[in-house]
């Protein structure tokens, strides 16, 4: 397992969060509104955020991201998504002030493939965040780790009618077909 090299924290902001949440690698990144969040590796101690943060998506954002109607995350499914080795299997949250607790505000996440040349992506942000630029400082994070990871090429398996993950895939660079087999599906694809 290698670790994540690249650290930073820019001071601004720095105060608005507890110290342990700022331990390791981490970001403090601003909104397009100024409201700064901070965005670090998911870790085994955020299971219960995580959690909270599936459980709060509206039936149309976990559909859109689980890609099925998805009512709860099982616990198998939240072994699952909290299974992080930093290689071949990354996941960064991004952390924010919300009703006086440090909550997930959204998540980035990638895992390699059988071959360990591409790695599928996926990004949620909860409702109230979207529309801020979250998505995109999530996705830019991902993107750069997978670069220093080896991998070559990034893709995402998307609802046809996911109309925000084709405008952010298109933003980001990500080249967009329909999957051959399914139709109700696309997939977003970027060289690394």
């Amino acid at each position: 397992m290698s670790a994540i090299t690249t650290h930073q924290a820019t001071p601004s902001g720095t105060r608005d969060f507890p110290v342990a949440a700022l331990e390791g690698t981490h970001w403090i990144d601003h909104l397009r509104d100024e409201t700064p969040v901070l965005i670090r590796p998911l870790r085994a101690d955020d299971r219960q955020r995580e959690e909270d943060f599936v459980r709060a998506l509206s039936p149309d954002a976990r559909r859109f991201r689980f890609l099925c109607t998805l009512k709860e995350a099982s616990p198998e499914l939240m072994d699952q998504l909290m299974a992080i080795d930093e290689d071949q299997r990354m996941a960064f949250i991004a952390l924010a002030h919300e009703d006086g607790q440090l909550r997930e505000v959204g998540v980035s996440r990638y895992s390699a493939t059988a071959d360990r040349s591409r790695c599928e992506c996926a990004v949620t942000v909860a409702e109230g965040w979207r529309h801020r630029g979250l998505a995109v400082l999530l996705m830019r994070h991902l993107i750069d780790v997978a670069r220093q990871h080896g991998f070559r090429q990034m893709f995402s398996i998307d609802a046809a009618a996911n109309e925000p993950m084709r405008e952010l895939a298109e933003h980001l660079g990500f080249k967009r077909t329909i999957d051959r087999s399914d139709a109700a599906q696309a997939i977003h694809t970027l060289s690394l």
